[in-house]
């Protein structure tokens, strides 16, 4: 049976979301902050780092200067790019197949990522969603110009709107306080997922939250009534 959405269009957010890139992210980190003389986080610190700008998290997390972070974001994006912007990155389980069928029910769909953007663009073409989206949208390569969650979502809606997209009700789909605080800006309401790094006080002011797939899946999709009977 046909689907449709109570949302005229979705925004993602990607790490945490969309991928799991916590393996990758965690040795490049490890690298660049010995490479400065910082003490690399533990796994299970990495929630203070995935998510926000890494110009951002260099200050933030190891009280580095703006011209200090700069330095190590380049750095950091150094390695990434000689590794593979893929590489040890995996989509969370069912996340494909949930943005292929938001796809197949004629939702357009974007992404709103604080990762660069040239390297969501590589992930995406990686998992061969790239087809599945209208525009993907994330970050300058500075990290600076365009970083600020509130401003990706909105140059997120811009383009869709620039392709003809009906963005009057949109979402968010995210897994940081972030998400949640950047939504609010451009009021866009979103749905909070609990598989990605984040804190359970991070939900706060999310209009839904979801522990799974399946969950997030019938928020955003339900089955299109049979001609003839009742919507």
């Amino acid at each position: 049976m046909p689907s449709r959405s109570p949302w005229t269009c979705v925004l993602w957010d990607v790490d945490g979301t969309i991928v799991d890139a916590s393996e990758g992210i965690l040795r490049r980190l490890t690298i660049a902050l010995e490479h400065f003389g910082k003490a690399p986080p533990t796994r299970a610190e990495l929630v203070h780092w995935i998510g926000p700008p890494m110009y951002e998290s260099f200050q933030v997390n190891v009280g580095m200067t703006p011209e200090q972070a700069s330095e190590a974001v380049t750095f950091y994006r150094g390695l990434n790019k000689s590794e593979g912007y893929s590489a040890g990155a995996k989509l969370f389980p069912g996340m494909g197949e949930l943005i292929r069928d938001v796809a197949a029910a004629d939702i357009p769909q974007a992404t709103a990522s604080s990762k660069p953007e040239v390297q969501v663009v590589a992930l995406m073409d990686h998992f061969e969603l790239s087809t599945s989206l209208t525009a993907i949208v994330g970050a300058t390569a500075d990290e600076r110009t365009l970083a600020a969650k509130s401003d990706i979502v909105a140059e997120s809606l811009r383009r869709l709107q620039a392709a003809g997209v009906d963005t009057s009700r949109p979402v968010l789909v995210g897994d940081r306080h972030h998400d949640v605080e950047g939504g609010a800006v451009q009021g866009v309401p979103v749905i909070f997922v609990r598989w990605g790094f984040s804190w359970p006080h991070e939900s706060e002011g999310a209009q839904a939250v979801v522990d799974d797939v399946a969950q997030l899946r019938s928020l955003l999709l339900f089955e299109r009534p049979a001609e003839g009977t009742d919507a």
